[in-house]
């Protein structure tokens, strides 16, 4: 009994390895197949790997040309700001007239020895006008206009000049006409930085103002040099 069991669990075994021996033989799972596909897997997981490579290298490179057009960009904003300021000082001009309300005159005097002074300001841009002084002084060097005018009543003796620097530019002048009438003048002039420009009453003289503001005087800045 005990030997037919033994040889019947032998022939199991036998059969059991058999079957084992068959299956490592022959097997289910292809495995040619499976290593391509290992192959496969490792040839993409390489390409994969070149790819983020190629991506980082990009990166860096972005990153570079990031950095180099933000310092463009930051240039080229001073380099606005530096032009917005220089136009802004280019922006000269002003006009003003005698008297800041009502009406009057200014003169006679035996010896006139300093300026009129335009005391209602219309336009100052670049603040050269000093309406205390009655002085334009030039912001910087370039070319100028100025043009002034002058009022006078009848029957009296009205004349004015402009001046650059304590010279005469030029005149207007009215020997007691008939009449009221206005005279006018302009010039054009080279001034340097800090040059000064204003109109001064002739001795024994007048000219008369009120809220038409008919003695008057402007200037602008034609262009730089």
């Amino acid at each position: 009994m005990v030997k037919t069991a033994t040889a019947l669990l032998s022939a199991l075994l036998l059969c059991a390895w058999g079957a084992l021996a068959q299956e490592f033989m022959s097997p289910t799972v292809n495995i040619m197949e499976e290593l391509a596909k290992l192959k496969n897997m490792e040839e993409r997981l390489r390409t994969m790997e070149e790819t983020m490579q190629n991506q980082r290298v990009l990166v860096e490179q972005l990153q570079k040309e990031n950095g180099a057009l933000k310092t463009m960009v930051e240039t080229t904003q001073a380099n606005q700001e530096l032009l917005q300021s220089a136009n802004e000082e280019r922006k000269v001009a002003f006009s003003a007239s005698l008297l800041a309300s009502g009406s009057g005159y200014n003169g006679p005097f035996s010896r006139v020895t300093f300026p009129l002074i335009y005391k209602k300001v219309v336009t100052n841009y670049g603040n050269g006008y000093d309406s205390d002084t009655g002085i334009f002084t030039a912001p910087l060097k370039g070319v100028y206009y100025f043009r002034f005018y002058a009022h006078c009543h009848s029957g009296n003796k009205m004349a004015v000049s402009l001046y650059k620097n304590d010279k005469v530019q030029c005149s207007v002048f009215s020997e007691r006409p008939l009449t009221n009438g206005n005279a006018s003048n302009g010039i054009v002039l080279i001034l340097d930085k800090g040059d000064r420009i204003y109109t001064k009453l002739w001795d024994k003289t007048w000219v008369y103002d009120d809220p038409a503001s008919y003695t008057s005087f402007g200037g602008f800045l034609l262009f730089p040099l």
